[in-house]
């Protein structure tokens, strides 16, 4: 009896962590360059002294999935996108090196680029700032481009360059804050094949109708392993019952 108590309660717990995976998902439907993160059940035995009896149910992050996209037009001149491969390197809130796909960026008031993550856009040497300006434009190197205030529109001067990487995405992994970084701090080298263009975001990259099916079927689990739970609580009172009787 106690087994198939062990057995529906790890397995409840662990449908529990798998919802809140998959609800993150959902959450970021809207989010712009967001990589879906993937998991899986697994079994594992309990090692330990005694005979093995014991299984835990196990949910498994597996990986982020790192397919592209849908591509919306905004027309902004801020808003960029990355055509095929290739990631834009920001800096995370540690100061460390990171990179994702999210290209909806912006000027602080004090010149810094960032996303709209706050995060801020890394370029050929640190974090990219931009002076005051007409008018800006990215080009599909990543090279930002404005017409300083108070100039003509013939006077344009190039102000930076994005950093473009092309890392190899099986050493990427994803953190809380939803950045993919390489093993070990190591800092991707920037890759002229990157291309981007202006005016344009990717949007995120989640599946929006087998999202609310994984939805549906983790809480049909969940609610199945507590009536078991349950149905082993009354076999035990019965049980109990059927021994004072006798």
């Amino acid at each position: 009896m106690d087994e198939m108590i062990y057995i529906a309660m790890t397995g409840a717990k662990q449908t529990e962590v798998a919802q809140s995976i998959n609800s993150n998902n959902l959450a970021n439907l809207s989010t712009t360059g967001f990589r879906a993160d993937l998991h899986a059940f697994s079994s594992v035995p309990v090692e330990g002294p005694g005979v093995d009896t014991r299984v835990n149910a196990v949910t498994d992050s597996y990986g982020t999935d790192l397919s592209a996209g849908a591509m919306q037009s905004t027309g902004r001149a801020e808003d960029v996108a990355i055509t095929g491969e290739g990631y834009f390197a920001v800096q995370a809130a540690d100061g460390t090196e990171a990179y994702t796909r999210r290209g909806d960026f912006r000027i602080e008031p004090g010149g810094l680029l960032m996303n709209g993550a706050g995060q801020l856009v890394i370029g050929d040497g640190g974090p990219v700032a931009v002076p005051p300006n007409s008018s800006l434009s990215i080009g599909n190197d990543g090279t930002i481009s404005v017409v300083p205030l108070g100039q003509g529109a013939e006077t344009v001067s190039i102000v930076d360059r994005i950093k473009l990487v092309k890392p190899d995405e099986s050493q990427l992994t994803k953190g809380a804050d939803g950045l993919l970084r390489l093993p070990d701090g190591e800092e991707a080298v920037a890759d002229a094949t990157v291309s981007v263009q202006s005016g344009i975001l990717e949007s995120s990259n989640v599946n929006v109708a087998r999202t609310l099916v994984n939805m549906i079927e983790l809480a049909r689990q969940y609610e199945m392993q507590v009536n078991v739970i349950k149905s082993a609580e009354e076999n035990a009172d019965s049980a109990a019952q059927m021994m004072r009787l006798g």
